[in-house]
């Protein structure tokens, strides 16, 4: 039984596209890699990925990686959690990360 998703709350899930190294070698496998919400599920991403782009997503992998410790001075604390997804795409779709201005 899928949960139906409003639309504002599909565009909440994705925050924002990760451009690292590794991102960019990933984008030859057709892979995109995206920030998203920590509580996001895997069929969220997906009904995400496809509703803002008008793609096809064919696997979704995601990872939690671990807190890092940051110091200001004299005090110590973490950095915001956050979950990384990579969306496989189906062959022929593909997503403008970088749009010709």
């Amino acid at each position: 039984m899928a949960k139906v998703i409003s639309s504002e709350t599909l565009a909440d899930i994705i925050r924002r596209p990760i451009i690292t190294e590794k991102a960019t070698l990933l984008l030859e496998n057709n892979q995109y890699t995206f920030e998203v919400m920590p509580k996001a599920s895997k069929p969220e991403i997906k009904a995400a990925i496809e509703a803002l782009f008008d793609v096809k997503v064919t696997g979704i992998s995601t990872l939690n990686p671990p807190r890092k410790q940051r110091r200001m001075g004299k005090f110590a604390g973490y950095r915001a959690t956050y979950k990384r997804a990579v969306v496989t795409l189906a062959e022929g779709n593909s997503i403008p990360l970088f749009p010709d201005v």
